[in-house]
C-alpha cells in the first residue's frame, strides 16, 4: 500500500491549476476535454476563455458550432470541440440541463471515454473511479514492476484494478490528482527523481534498477501521408474560403480552396510556403499559394467570398492560421 505516502507527498507538492479543486461537473468536463490532447500550459488560457464564453451547459448547447470551433482554434483535434458541443445538447435533451451523476451516464456522452468519465465522476461527484492516464500507468508500472505493454487493454485493466484497491478509503478526487501530479513532477518519463522519491522503497523498478525500462509501450501506428495544395485567390482585398463538410479532418472549418494529391507536386508559380502538420494518424504536407487576380473565380459548393479583415471570424485549421499569421500577417 502506498496511498498514505502518496497523499502526504501531494500535500506538499500539488500543482496550482485553474481547475484544481473544481467540483462543478461542467467545468471539470471542459478541463478534461481540453487536456485530452493538450499540455496543461497550453490549455490554461483556452480553459478560461471557454468557461467565460460558455459558463454552463445551456450556453454551450445553444451556441452556434462555428462559434465553438472558433474559440477552439489553435488547440487542434477539432473533433473534441464538435463532440463537447454535441454532448451539451445531449445533456439538455436527456437530463434537462443537469449534468449526469453516474459513471455510466457520463461515459455515454459524446466524446467521453473511460478516462474522462472516471475523472469527472471522481472530481465532481467523489465516486471511486481511477482516472487512468499516462502518468498513472507509468507510476503503477514502475511501482509494481508491470512489464506488459501499457497500450494493451488488458494491461490498462490490471492497472485500473490496482489503483481501485489503493484508492479504497481515500478521497477519490485527491487520490487521482495526487498520482497524476506525482507522475508529472516526481516519476517523470525521463530522469525521474528517484533519490528523493518517498515511494522508492516500495518501487519494484527502483529496487531492480529498471526504472528506465518501464513502462513498456509499443504502438504500431502507421501515419497516412497526405499532400495538399491550398490556393488563396486575392482580388480587391477579398478572397475565397471553403467549408469542409465531409467526415474528415477539419470538418466544418474553413480553408482556402484545396486540392489533394497522392504524392508531392512540383512547386509552381505563386508558391509561398510549405507547411507540415502531424496528427495522430496522419502526416500532412500543405503547399500554400497566393494568386492575385482581377476578379475571383466562380464560387463552388460550400465556398464564400470573405474580406481580408474578416478572416479572423472564421474557424480555421492550424495550417491556415500559421500561413495567415506568420507568412501574410493577416491574423
Amino acid at each position: 500500500m502506498f496511498a498514505q505516502a502518496l497523499l502526504s507527498w501531494y500535500d506538499d507538492h500539488q500543482r496550482d491549476l485553474p481547475w484544481r479543486g473544481e467540483q462543478d461537473p461542467y467545468k471539470v468536463w471542459v478541463s478534461e476535454i481540453i487536456l485530452q490532447q493538450t499540455r496543461v500550459q497550453q490549455g490554461w488560457d483556452y480553459y478560461h476563455r471557454f468557461v467565460e464564453t460558455f459558463p454552463d451547459v445551456q450556453t454551450l448547447a445553444e451556441a452556434d458550432e462555428q462559434e465553438v470551433l472558433r474559440l477552439w482554434q489553435g488547440l487542434g483535434y477539432y473533433s473534441r470541440a464538435r463532440n463537447i458541443h454535441y454532448a451539451a445538447k445531449q445533456i439538455m435533451n436527456d437530463y434537462g440541463g443537469t449534468f449526469p451523476k453516474s459513471y455510466e451516464e457520463i461515459r455515454a456522452l459524446k466524446g467521453v471515454g473511460d478516462y474522462t468519465a472516471a475523472a469527472i465522476a471522481a472530481f465532481a461527484f467523489g465516486l471511486p473511479y481511477p482516472a487512468v492516464d499516462g502518468n498513472m500507468m507509468r507510476v503503477i508500472s514502475r511501482l509494481y514492476g508491470i512489464r506488459e505493454n501499457i497500450a494493451l487493454p488488458k494491461t490498462r485493466k490490471e492497472i485500473t484494478a490496482i489503483v481501485s484497491r489503493e484508492m479504497t478509503g481515500t478521497d477519490p478526487a485527491k487520490f487521482n490528482q495526487a498520482i497524476m501530479d506525482f507522475g508529472s513532477i516526481q516519476c517523470t518519463p525521463a530522469s525521474p527523481d528517484c533519490e528523493n522519491c518517498p515511494l522508492r522503497k516500495k518501487c519494484h523498478a527502483f529496487q531492480n534498477n529498471i526504472v528506465g525500462v518501464l513502462p513498456v509501450k509499443i504502438q504500431n501506428i502507421k501515419k497516412k501521408q497526405r499532400y495538399f495544395q491550398l490556393t488563396m485567390y486575392l482580388s480587391q482585398e477579398k478572397t475565397i474560403l471553403e467549408k469542409r463538410v465531409a467526415h474528415d479532418i477539419w470538418r466544418n472549418m474553413y480553408q482556402f480552396p484545396l486540392q489533394e494529391f497522392a504524392e508531392p507536386q512540383e512547386q509552381r508559380e505563386h508558391f509561398v510556403v510549405t507547411i507540415h502538420e502531424t496528427l495522430t494518424h496522419q502526416q500532412l504536407q500543405a503547399d500554400l499559394y497566393v494568386v492575385p487576380c482581377k476578379s475571383l473565380p466562380q464560387l463552388q459548393d460550400h465556398q464564400v467570398v470573405v474580406s481580408l479583415d474578416q478572416l479572423s471570424q472564421y474557424p480555421m485549421p492550424k495550417i491556415m492560421t500559421i500561413f495567415l499569421k506568420e507568412h501574410l500577417s493577416l491574423l
